[in-house]
């Protein structure tokens, strides 16, 4: 099986290469290798490889700068995916796309099923729930899976900010009324492979399905707990109060949703795959960063 995965150098990505490695070839391409904002270079590439499965962690990513770089946003989280799925379905072969919580508004008092009403609140969701509809309507065999608040111990994320401002300040400012599922791109990359064996079965069942660590919690519950476990783990912090604020005391251009839980039942029912607790996964990348 050869497996294309697009977007190697990002959090995802990075831990796809490894994880699908053994289930076959593995073809990685950054931007460097695939621009996916280049409709060209996308239609180079798989000509090249010629993939049995294509993976697709891809994705523009900075929400705040996509409010005024709208079209950049979109080239790569729509109209890339919509060629994906166009060139996939000319080749016959399947395609997994990593979605995301910002395609709902967060209003909803509970967590979130595929089939809820999606109204994305920033362009970055908006430029996501569009790509989404272009595979839907190019690409039958898809599998789209939405995810939350992703880590690793690779890239820019909201641990590794923490991490840093925590060796910094001595007390730190952090949103409480937003909540969410905060997911190691070590776990998206093992359901992946899960889901890819099934592929390789023929058996596998396609859709949209909801991809997050069990349990919840709200940033400034992530910054408590990780904080607590980083100078359990002897990393030199200076951070001695984490002060909870509302979101409102710390405006930025794209309006984040409050709530970002995803259920994830769909998943565990057609995959057998289980979540564990988000609690699980930060200690693990807090382990890696700490030994290194």
């Amino acid at each position: 099986m050869r497996i294309l995965v697009t977007g190697s150098t990002g959090q995802v990505g990075r831990s796809l290469v490894p994880a699908l490695s053994r289930l076959g070839e593995v073809i990685a391409l950054d931007r460097a290798t695939c621009d996916l904002s280049d409709l060209a270079a996308i239609n180079r590439a798989l000509h090249a490889v010629q993939p049995d499965v294509i993976v697709n962690p891809a994705a523009y990513t900075a929400v705040d700068k996509a409010e005024t770089e709208r079209n950049a946003a979109f080239a790569v989280n729509s109209r890339a995916p919509g060629m994906l799925a166009q060139l996939a379905a000319e080749r016959g072969v399947p395609l997994i796309h990593y979605s995301t919580d910002y395609v709902y508004d967060g209003r909803k008092p509970t967590p979130y099923v595929e089939d809820d009403p999606t109204n994305p609140l920033s362009v970055y969701g908006t430029s996501k729930l569009d790509g989404e509809e272009e595979i839907r309507a190019n690409l039958q065999r898809h599998v789209i899976l939405r995810t939350s608040w992703v880590f690793s111990e690779h890239g820019t994320n909201f641990l590794k900010t923490m991490l840093r401002l925590g060796m910094e300040r001595d007390t730190l400012n952090v949103v409480a009324d937003q909540i969410g599922a905060p997911t190691p791109a070590h776990f998206i990359a093992q359901a992946t492979a899960t889901i890819i064996q099934r592929l390789q079965q023929g058996d596998a069942p396609f859709g949209t399905y909801h991809l997050a660590s069990a349990g919840q919690t709200s940033w400034h519950g992530y910054a408590e707990f990780l904080l607590t476990n980083a100078r359990r783990l002897g990393i030199p912090l200076k951070v001695n109060v984490i002060n909870p604020i509302p979101a409102a005391a710390y405006p930025v251009p794209a309006v984040r949703p409050a709530n970002s839980r995803l259920d994830t039942s769909k998943l565990a029912r057609d995959f057998a795959i289980t979540p564990p607790p988000w609690q699980d996964g930060v200690v693990q990348v807090l382990e890696r960063l700490s030994a290194s």
